[in-house]
């Protein structure tokens, strides 16, 4: 009974050291599994790249076409007028826009896979892999519309003419570093090369628009 009792808080305490290291290595292998599921972003590239083009989009042609009417002329109701109108028709265009190309691409898609049924080459496809239309066109919409709601709600309680400009300005750079930073870490793309040409795409766009329209 001696020899029972003195061995049974060592047998225990194995058990105890067995049980944890099987807890951990079951928590580890769904922490492995969590990760490799949660890196797979297959299931999601196709609305996160219309969401962050989309919202560059809206940003940057609201943004410029507000310059450019602001150019030649200095009321603040042509601007917003101009600015409210190029956010409806642009989110209109992203989301027409995406949803033709991404039908387009699903049927090239399930036309790859019958053909490889009937070969006999591959199994059935499964339909969640494949890219959803109006999710995409859905997301390519209201992501424009953030972008573009942006210069529009800088300019609308700015009576002066010339702060009124230098605000949408500096709110569209702004906004063009955060849409940059995040297009290059959704794409693993270096940060400051990706955002430094989001930036100057963005300057060179209202530039441009602000200039001709000036000048014509």
């Amino acid at each position: 009974m001696d020899a029972s009792e003195t061995l049974q808080p060592s047998s225990f305490n194995d058990e105890v050291e067995k049980i944890s290291v099987l807890v951990i290595d079951t928590k580890e292998n769904r922490i492995q599994e969590t990760d490799v599921n949660g890196f797979d972003y297959s299931q999601r590239a196709q609305w996160l790249r219309a969401a962050v083009l989309g919202a560059n989009d809206g940003l940057v042609s609201v943004a410029s076409l507000m310059m450019g009417v602001a150019s030649v002329k200095e009321d603040i109701k042509a601007v917003i007028v101009a600015g409210f109108s190029g956010l409806v028709a642009g989110a209109c265009s992203m989301a027409i826009g995406e949803y033709v190309s991404v039908c387009t691409q699903r049927d090239v898609e399930v036309a790859q896979m019958r053909r490889e049924k009937r070969k006999g080459t591959s199994e059935v496809g499964n339909d969640e892999k494949l890219p959803n239309p109006v999710q995409a066109a859905v997301a390519s919409a209201l992501a424009f519309a953030v972008g573009a709601v942006l210069p529009l709600l800088a300019a609308a309680f700015i009576r002066q003419h010339k702060l009124r400009i230098a605000v949408v300005v500096l709110v569209a750079s702004v906004a063009l570093v955060v849409f940059g930073v995040v297009g290059a870490l959704l794409g693993g793309t270096p940060v400051a090369k990706s955002t430094a040409r989001v930036l100057v795409g963005g300057w060179m766009a209202m530039a441009t628009t602000f200039g001709l329209t000036k000048l014509i």
